[in-house]
């Protein structure tokens, strides 16, 4: 039995997905907070149990049974070692035999502000005394296309990652890869993937791109990291979340998101998906 957390969130829908390919859906368990918003796992065949971060019982009731889980990191920045540990506490008391868990690319090095919640939750992992492996995922090519509504409105993209070259693959990537990890038959316990996109680009080049397939004159204005702050908060954004993507983009001007190791395209058997392909999609929605 294969166990995925927040199933419902916009990776885990396309690891079950995935799984789905391969894998049977009554061994796919889809751990959710709401089972009321499962209803298109559950037409799948699906197995769903409710499970909340922040409930240990919960979980470890959710947990009876599962060979090899799928912790997708929480959503809650700053709250997520507190849940992670609960997720792993649970799953080392339900007899887990893998957690699979989606981590930061060079999460031991990254200079990305995200970095100390996922560095303290490996430290978990490590410490708990269950079998492990870590994902450790570069950024979603969907967390700067989403902007492109906005860069079209004003002619441009902003942001504070300067010149620094971002190796991102849209969510889809990720999760077949995360599928491949969990359906594996080698042992996957201490493994590392570092999971990027082949190519890497500038948020210059985003511009450049979306300018292209567009026919639209668009740039990319390189704001300081308090400005793109304020600029994001002024958009409607939670201060929070804001301050998280503005200090992302500073982490990225650092290297925080460039890798070239391949990784992923060899994880999933085929390339990553193209910037260019991705905003072409994007465009079409």
């Amino acid at each position: 039995m294969i166990a995925v957390t927040g199933a419902t969130g916009q990776l885990g829908q396309l690891v079950i997905d995935a799984l789905l390919k391969t894998t049977p859906a009554a061994q796919i368990v889809a751990l959710v907070r709401d089972p009321g918003k499962a209803g298109g796992l559950a037409a799948k065949g699906v197995v769903t149990r409710q499970a909340d971060y922040d409930d240990a019982a919960g979980l470890e009731r959710a947990l009876a049974g599962i060979d090899k889980l799928l912790l997708i990191s929480s959503s809650a920045v700053g709250q997520r070692v507190h849940q992670h540990q609960n997720v792993i506490g649970a799953a080392k008391k339900a007899g887990v035999g893998l957690i699979a868990y989606t981590s930061l690319l060079h999460a031991e090095t990254s200079p990305m502000g995200l970095a100390a919640e996922h560095r303290a939750t490996e430290a978990l992992l490590k410490a708990s005394g269950v079998p492990y492996v870590l994902l450790r995922n570069s950024w979603y090519t969907e967390n700067y296309l989403a902007s492109i509504p906005a860069a079209l409105q004003h002619g441009a993209f902003i942001g504070s990652a300067g010149e620094g070259r971002i190796a991102s693959a849209p969510r889809r990537d990720y999760a077949e890869a995360a599928a491949a990890v969990l359906t594996s038959a080698a042992d996957q316990s201490g493994k590392v993937y570092e999971l990027s996109g082949d190519d890497s680009y500038t948020l210059a080049d985003l511009a450049a791109e979306v300018a292209l397939q567009t026919g639209k004159p668009i740039i990319y204005q390189n704001l300081p990291e308090a400005a793109f702050r304020g600029a994001l908060i002024g958009a409607g954004l939670p201060e929070p979340v804001a301050t998280m993507l503005a200090e992302s983009d500073v982490g990225a001007s650092r290297g925080g998101l460039f890798d070239d190791s391949h990784t992923l395209s060899r994880l999933i058997g085929r390339p990553t998906t193209s910037l260019k392909t991705a905003v072409a999609e994007a465009l079409k929605r």
